[in-house]
C-alpha cells in the first residue's frame, strides 16, 4: 500500500470524530422537547374513528375540525403522562371553551371509559384508534400529544408530551390565537 493511502486511512477515524463533535456542538442549545412535525401548516389527515362503546360521546372524524379552531389530543388510559396531563386539558376546556377532540390510542373501551369517569371528560368527541393507524397518520411519536387545528382544518401547532399548567398560557393560548387569525 502506498504511503498517501495509509495516511488517508489513518486519518479517517479522526475525520469521523471531528464530524461527530461538530454535529453535537451545533445541536447543544437545541430544545430537546421540540419535535418538528411535517404536518404543521398541512391539512389534518382525513380520518373517521368510531365512538368508544358506552362512553356516550360521538366518534371523531376530520369533518369536526372545520369551521372553528379546535384542539386534538391523543391519549390512552395506560399512559401515565396522560393521567398527569388530564387536569390541564380540563382547565383548558374551562378557561377557553375551545372544542377538544380525543384520539384514544390502542386502548380497551372499558379502560378508556374508566379513565374518563375517574378523571373527568374534557372531550367533545372521542375516537377509538384501536390499531394506532390514525396516530401514525397524525405523526404521533407517543402519547400524549396535542394539536391545534385552525378553522380550515389545517394543523397549526403540535405539543409533544404532557401539557403542564404553564403551557396553557405560554404555548396553547398563543397558538390558539395564531390559529384563529388563519
Amino acid at each position: 500500500m502506498k504511503q498517501p493511502t495509509r495516511i488517508a486511512l489513518a486519518l479517517l477515524p479522526l475525520v469521523a470524530l471531528v464530524a461527530l463533535i461538530a454535529v453535537f456542538a451545533l445541536n447543544i442549545d437545541r430544545d430537546p422537547t421540540l419535535v418538528h412535525s411535517v404536518l404543521i401548516d398541512k391539512p389534518a389527515p382525513d380520518i373517521t374513528l368510531p365512538a368508544i362503546a358506552g362512553l356516550g360521546l360521538p366518534g371523531f372524524d376530520t369533518a369536526k375540525l372545520k369551521g372553528q379552531v379546535t384542539v386534538v389530543n391523543v391519549f390512552a388510559s395506560w399512559c401515565i403522562p396522560c393521567r398527569d396531563e388530564h387536569p390541564v386539558l380540563e382547565a383548558l376546556k374551562r378557561e377557553t371553551g375551545i372544542p377538544i377532540y380525543g384520539i384514544n390510542q390502542k386502548d380497551a373501551a372499558e379502560n378508556a371509559k374508566a379513565f374518563l369517569a375517574e378523571l373527568g371528560n374534557p372531550y367533545d368527541a372521542v375516537g377509538a384508534d384501536g390499531d394506532g393507524r390514525t396516530s401514525i397518520d397524525w405523526g404521533v411519536y407517543g402519547v400524549p400529544e396535542t394539536f391545534i387545528v385552525d378553522a380550515k382544518g389545517v394543523i397549526r401547532f403540535k405539543h409533544t408530551g404532557p401539557l403542564a399548567m404553564e403551557d396553557i398560557d405560554k404555548e396553547i393560548v398563543p397558538a390558539l390565537a395564531r390559529a384563529a387569525k388563519g
